[in-house]
Protein backbone atom coordinates (compact mmCIF):
# COMPACT_ATOMS: atom_id res chain seq x y z
CA UNK A 1 0.00 0.00 0.00
CA UNK A 2 1.26 3.43 -0.95
CA UNK A 3 1.78 5.78 2.04
CA UNK A 4 3.90 8.82 1.06
CA UNK A 5 6.26 10.03 3.77
CA UNK A 6 5.77 13.74 3.11
CA UNK A 7 2.08 13.82 4.13
CA UNK A 8 0.16 13.78 7.42
CA UNK A 9 -2.79 11.43 7.98
CA UNK A 10 -6.01 11.19 9.98
CA UNK A 11 -7.80 8.19 11.46
CA UNK A 12 -10.59 9.00 8.98
CA UNK A 13 -8.16 8.24 6.11
CA UNK A 14 -7.67 11.81 4.92
CA UNK A 15 -4.22 13.12 4.03
CA UNK A 16 -2.86 16.66 4.07
CA UNK A 17 0.09 18.11 2.16
CA UNK A 18 1.29 21.39 3.63
CA UNK A 19 2.63 24.18 1.43
CA UNK A 20 3.33 27.21 3.60
CA UNK A 21 0.08 27.96 5.44
CA UNK A 22 -2.11 26.08 2.94
CA UNK A 23 -3.03 22.44 3.44
CA UNK A 24 -4.12 20.37 0.42
CA UNK A 25 -6.49 17.61 1.55
CA UNK A 26 -7.53 14.35 -0.07
CA UNK A 27 -8.31 10.73 0.75
CA UNK A 28 -5.74 8.01 1.18
CA UNK A 29 -5.06 5.09 -1.12
CA UNK A 30 -6.58 2.86 1.56
CA UNK A 31 -9.79 4.94 1.58
CA UNK A 32 -10.23 4.90 -2.20
CA UNK A 33 -9.59 1.16 -2.24
CA UNK A 34 -12.23 0.57 0.44
CA UNK A 35 -14.75 2.80 -1.34
CA UNK A 36 -14.32 1.16 -4.73
CA UNK A 37 -15.10 3.03 -7.92
CA UNK A 38 -15.74 6.68 -7.04
CA UNK A 39 -18.58 8.13 -9.10
CA UNK A 40 -19.13 11.59 -7.57
CA UNK A 41 -17.28 14.12 -5.44
CA UNK A 42 -19.24 16.94 -3.84
CA UNK A 43 -16.83 19.86 -3.77
CA UNK A 44 -17.06 22.32 -0.87
CA UNK A 45 -17.62 26.05 -1.36
CA UNK A 46 -14.57 28.32 -1.56
CA UNK A 47 -14.32 30.83 1.33
CA UNK A 48 -16.13 28.48 3.73
CA UNK A 49 -14.71 28.61 7.25
CA UNK A 50 -14.13 25.10 8.61
CA UNK A 51 -12.99 23.62 11.89
CA UNK A 52 -10.64 20.69 12.39
CA UNK A 53 -12.54 17.37 12.26
CA UNK A 54 -15.58 19.07 10.68
CA UNK A 55 -17.22 17.41 7.68
CA UNK A 56 -16.14 19.31 4.57
CA UNK A 57 -17.66 17.28 1.76
CA UNK A 58 -18.84 13.86 0.59
CA UNK A 59 -17.67 11.24 -1.85
CA UNK A 60 -19.96 8.72 -3.49
CA UNK A 61 -18.82 5.39 -4.84
CA UNK A 62 -20.56 2.35 -6.23
CA UNK A 63 -20.38 0.90 -2.69
CA UNK A 64 -21.23 3.81 -0.39
CA UNK A 65 -21.21 7.52 0.35
CA UNK A 66 -18.48 8.72 2.69
CA UNK A 67 -17.84 12.04 4.41
CA UNK A 68 -14.49 13.79 4.11
CA UNK A 69 -13.38 15.74 7.19
CA UNK A 70 -10.94 18.60 7.34
CA UNK A 71 -7.86 17.71 9.40
CA UNK A 72 -7.24 21.41 10.14
CA UNK A 73 -9.15 24.61 10.82
CA UNK A 74 -9.21 27.53 8.40
CA UNK A 75 -10.81 28.80 5.24
CA UNK A 76 -11.31 26.73 2.10
CA UNK A 77 -9.32 28.61 -0.55
CA UNK A 78 -9.19 26.15 -3.42
CA UNK A 79 -11.08 23.14 -4.79
CA UNK A 80 -9.99 20.57 -7.35
CA UNK A 81 -12.46 21.32 -10.16
CA UNK A 82 -11.06 18.42 -12.21
CA UNK A 83 -12.99 16.09 -9.90
CA UNK A 84 -16.34 17.47 -11.10
CA UNK A 85 -16.02 15.59 -14.38
CA UNK A 86 -13.32 13.09 -13.41
CA UNK A 87 -14.08 11.80 -9.91
CA UNK A 88 -12.25 8.57 -10.78
CA UNK A 89 -8.97 10.51 -10.42
CA UNK A 90 -9.25 9.74 -6.70
CA UNK A 91 -9.07 6.02 -7.58
CA UNK A 92 -6.24 6.29 -10.07
CA UNK A 93 -4.08 8.81 -8.17
CA UNK A 94 -5.30 9.24 -4.59
CA UNK A 95 -2.24 11.25 -3.51
CA UNK A 96 -1.96 13.33 -6.66
CA UNK A 97 -5.61 14.40 -6.55
CA UNK A 98 -6.44 16.69 -3.67
CA UNK A 99 -10.11 17.55 -3.05
CA UNK A 100 -9.82 20.96 -1.40
CA UNK A 101 -7.24 23.28 0.15
CA UNK A 102 -7.46 25.16 3.44
CA UNK A 103 -5.64 28.34 4.50
CA UNK A 104 -4.79 27.12 8.00
CA UNK A 105 -5.52 29.30 11.02
CA UNK A 106 -3.75 27.03 13.52
CA UNK A 107 -0.80 25.08 12.14
CA UNK A 108 -0.24 23.43 15.54
CA UNK A 109 -3.23 21.18 14.68
CA UNK A 110 -0.83 19.35 12.35
CA UNK A 111 0.88 17.97 15.47
CA UNK A 112 -2.27 15.91 16.17
CA UNK A 113 -1.98 14.04 12.85
CA UNK A 114 -0.08 10.86 12.04
CA UNK A 115 3.09 10.63 9.99
CA UNK A 116 3.43 7.86 7.40
CA UNK A 117 4.86 5.29 9.85
CA UNK A 118 2.12 5.93 12.44
CA UNK A 119 -0.56 5.71 9.73
CA UNK A 120 0.87 2.40 8.50
CA UNK A 121 0.77 1.06 12.07
CA UNK A 122 -2.80 2.36 12.42
CA UNK A 123 -3.88 0.50 9.28
CA UNK A 124 -2.28 -2.74 10.48
CA UNK A 125 -4.28 -2.56 13.74
CA UNK A 126 -7.55 -1.56 12.09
Amino acid sequence: MNIPGDLKYTEGHEWIRVEGTVGYIGITDHAQHELGDIVYVELPEIDTEIESKEEATNIESVKAAAPVYSPVSGKIVKINEELEDNSELLNSDAYGSYIFAVEMTNTSELDNLMNADAYKDFLEKE
